[in-house]
C-alpha cells in the first residue's frame, strides 16, 4: 500500500466533513489518525482512508456510531478484511443508485409532460419511491392500525395532493436547515415558528399521535439518535448540530403548548 498520508485538514475537505468530527472518531476509537506530526496536526495514510470511507457509507445506511464500531471491529482491520467487506458494499450503493435512477426517470417524466401539456402517466410517477419502507418500524412503534390508517391516507391522495404534501415536507426541512446555520436559538421566536409548522405536519398524518406531548418530544429525540431521520435536517458541516437545534426547539414548543 502506498505509504503517503494526508493531513487532518485535506482528509477532512476531501470527505466534505470536519477537522472535529475526525477528532471526535479518534476520541471514540472509531478512527484513530496513523501519526501525530511534530506540530500536533494527525496524519491518515491510506488504511484509514479505507475505513473513513467505511464509516461514512455505515452512516449512510443509518447506522449509529457506536454500531458501527461494532461493525468494524477496533481500531485497523486487514486490507483484504476491508475490501470484502466494501464489496457488501458497493451491492447496497449499486441497488440505491438503481433506485435514484428510477426516481430521476420519474421525475425527468413527469418535467416533460406538465411543459408539454400532456396527460401525466400516474403509473410511472413514483417508480423509485418506497413510501412503505418503515411499515415494520411503523408497526413495532405505534401498532399496525397506526400503519393502516397512514397508508390508507396515502394511497387515497391525489398525484397534486402528494406532490403538495412533498413539497411541504421539504420546504419545512429546509427552512430548519436555514435557521440552524443561521445561530437561531431554540427558544426564538423564528425556531418555535418553525416547531409549530413542524407539530401542525405531524397532526395533520393519520395514523399517528399526532400533537401529544409524549410523542413530540420523542420524536425530536429520534432526529439525534437515528441518523435516518436526523440526515432531513443536517447542517452542510455535517454532525448532529441541525437535529439536536430542532429537537430542542421542539422540546420547548411542547412543553409550553402541548
Amino acid at each position: 500500500m502506498s505509504t503517503r498520508d494526508w493531513s487532518i485538514q485535506e482528509i477532512a475537505r476531501l470527505a466534505g466533513t470536519t477537522s472535529r468530527t475526525l477528532r471526535h472518531y479518534d476520541d471514540i476509537g472509531l478512527l484513530a489518525p496513523t501519526r501525530i506530526a511534530h506540530n500536533g496536526y494527525r496524519h491518515y495514510d491510506q488504511a484509514a482512508l479505507v475505513r473513513l470511507q467505511r464509516i461514512l457509507l455505515l452512516r449512510e445506511l443509518g447506522l449509529g456510531l457506536p454500531q458501527i464500531g461494532q461493525v468494524l471491529g477496533g481500531r485497523s482491520a486487514e486490507p483484504g478484511d476491508a475490501a470484502s467487506a466494501l464489496v457488501t458494499h458497493l451491492a447496497y450503493l449499486r441497488e440505491e443508485q438503481n433506485r435514484l435512477a428510477r426516481q430521476i426517470a420519474s421525475v425527468e417524466s413527469t418535467i416533460n409532460a406538465l411543459e408539454a401539456g400532456e396527460s401525466l402517466m400516474a403509473e410511472n410517477m413514483f417508480d423509485g419511491f418506497d413510501h412503505t419502507q418503515y411499515k415494520e418500524e411503523v408497526e413495532q412503534r405505534w401498532g399496525k392500525q397506526a400503519y393502516a390508517d397512514s397508508d390508507r391516507w396515502w394511497r387515497g391522495m391525489t398525484d397534486a395532493e402528494r406532490a403538495e404534501w412533498q413539497q411541504l415536507v421539504s420546504d419545512l426541512e429546509r427552512d430548519w436547515i436555514a435557521a440552524a446555520e443561521s445561530g437561531a436559538a431554540p427558544e426564538s421566536e423564528e425556531a418555535q415558528a418553525l416547531a409549530k409548522r413542524h407539530v401542525e405536519w405531524l397532526s395533520g398524518v393519520p395514523g399517528t399521535p399526532g400533537a401529544s406531548k409524549e410523542y413530540i418530544l420523542g420524536l425530536g429525540e429520534m432526529y439525534v439518535a437515528d441518523p435516518r431521520f436526523g440526515a432531513n435536517y443536517a447542517t452542510a458541516d455535517g454532525g448532529t448540530r441541525g437535529p439536536e437545534f430542532v429537537r430542542d426547539a421542539l422540546c420547548i414548543y411542547a412543553e409550553a403548548n402541548l
